[in-house]
Order: structure tokens, then sequence, then C-alpha cells
């Protein structure tokens, strides 16, 4: 049976040697990512908020109205 540590170093390695061929994103490559997902994150925010008031508002106004 391998020596399980040995695995390991080598399963290492193996990510280490991975990494090195990756094709990593330039600064200004990551930068407009982040912003991209920031401004989508905030319309997404402020549809779910939406949605949430006007479902708030119909059922107050739905449960109180024969009530006045």
């Amino acid at each position: 049976m391998k020596n399980p540590f040995l695995a390991i170093r080598g399963y290492i390695g193996e990510v280490g040697d991975e990494l090195k061929r990756c094709n990593w994103p330039t600064g200004l490559e990551l930068r407009d990512s982040t912003a991209v997902v920031v401004i989508a994150v905030l319309l997404l925010s402020l549809a779910v908020a939406i949605v949430d008031f006007a479902g708030t508002w119909s059922i107050r106004h739905l449960t109180t109205w024969g009530l006045k």
C-alpha cells in the first residue's frame, strides 16, 4: 500500500503545477469583473426590496380592507 503522506504530497505538488498553468486575470480585468458583480448585486437587491415592499403593502391593505 502506498504511503498516504506521499500521496498527499504528490497531490499538493500537482495542484501547485496546475495553478502555475492557470490564466490569471489582470488587475484591470479583476476590477471590472468586481464592478459588474457589485452593480448586479445592488440591482437585484433593489428589485427584491421593491417586490417585498409591494407585497407587504398589498397584504396590509387587503387584510384591513373591510375593517374600516
